[in-house]
């Protein structure tokens, strides 16, 4: 798999309410669209994407997104 795979299905990203939680804490971000903000990281052209394991990991802007390679979910995100 290549980070292409995971750009196709980018209509599939989504999260859970205490993914919402989660990510908004960890990223200190308030009032936002959790999911639009972090579709809108990984497109960008120098987001490194790699799959390891059950997850893919997406780097940047000195963020890591943990993103579930099955259902798509975004299980979290940390400040690098």
């Amino acid at each position: 798999m290549n980070k292409n795979d995971l750009i196709c299905n980018l209509n599939k990203i989504q999260t859970t309410d205490m993914g919402v939680d989660r990510i908004k804490r960890n990223l200190r971000l308030s009032n936002i669209d959790v999911v639009e903000f972090c579709k809108s990281k990984i497109t960008k052209e120098n987001c490194y994407i790699y799959k390891q394991g059950k997850n893919w990991y997406c780097e940047i802007d000195g963020i890591k997104f943990t993103i579930n390679s099955f259902s798509y979910t975004i299980i979290t995100a940390h400040l690098l």
